[in-house]
């Protein structure tokens, strides 16, 4: 009994330590990418391998601008639309997990999760778009990592450069370029607002703009804009 408990805590310090080497390196992500921009992410490789099953020379659309080459209006629709608290906040919108929390009990199983930009940032980079409380949890702690070192304007700044806006097409760059053939920087106040639209569900959105579902986002969103503030 003696050697099956002995292999037991040796098992847990194994486990434990490989857990911190993981966080460890996570951890020397965040801080290299403070001042060196990532020229990849979790979603974007996911998305990669996804396109290339179907055509083994595919190659994705995403072109990294900086922050002040993204438009204002972008910024706001962004922060309109997905998190307007977020020069408040320290990565946790405790009032949009409440009601996350609420509405994924009511349905008992996990639907949503009241992610942040800072939240949805952590999973874009390291993680998958599996829903589960453990990859739930390693995003508050990639989350908490990039909030205590990164400041809100280079959080947003990665976020626009990375997310999804389509099958293969990564960043504000490559969507202006994709949908309205123009540079992120020159983008309109309606423009931004139906690029903000497709961030929740893009490859879906790529293919039904002219969904009643989509018009009203943009249309909401739009209205939304003038209320936030961005980093400066």
């Amino acid at each position: 009994m003696k050697a099956i408990w002995g292999g037991l805590w040796r098992a847990a310090l194994i486990l434990l330590g490989l857990f911190l080497a993981w966080q460890v390196w996570l951890f020397a992500h965040v801080l290299w990418w403070i001042d060196h921009n990532p020229t990849s992410s979790a979603f974007m490789q996911a998305g990669l391998a996804r396109l290339q099953e179907q055509k083994p020379d595919a190659r994705l659309r995403h072109r990294w601008v900086p922050y002040e080459k993204i438009s204002v209006h972008l910024k706001r629709a962004i922060i309109a639309a997905e998190d307007s608290r977020f020069l408040d906040h320290e990565g946790f919108d405790i009032e949009g997990i409440q009601k996350a929390v609420e509405k994924n009990l009511k349905k008992g199983r996990l639907v949503a999760g009241g992610s942040t930009i800072s939240q949805q940032l952590a999973k874009n980079l390291f993680l998958s778009s599996d829903r589960s409380f453990v990859r739930k949890g390693q995003e508050a702690i990639i989350t908490l990592m990039i909030e205590s070192t990164w400041g809100k304007r280079r959080i947003l700044e990665v976020y626009l450069n990375i997310i999804e806006w389509g099958d293969g097409v990564y960043g504000a760059e490559a969507a202006s370029q994709r949908y309205f053939k123009k540079s992120a920087a020159g983008l309109t106040r309606g423009q931004a607002a139906a690029l903000a639209a497709m961030v929740p569900n893009p490859r879906w959105f790529e293919d039904n703009r002219a969904s009643g579902r989509y018009v009203r986002r943009v249309a909401t969103i739009s209205k939304r804009m003038q209320q936030v503030q961005v980093p400066k």
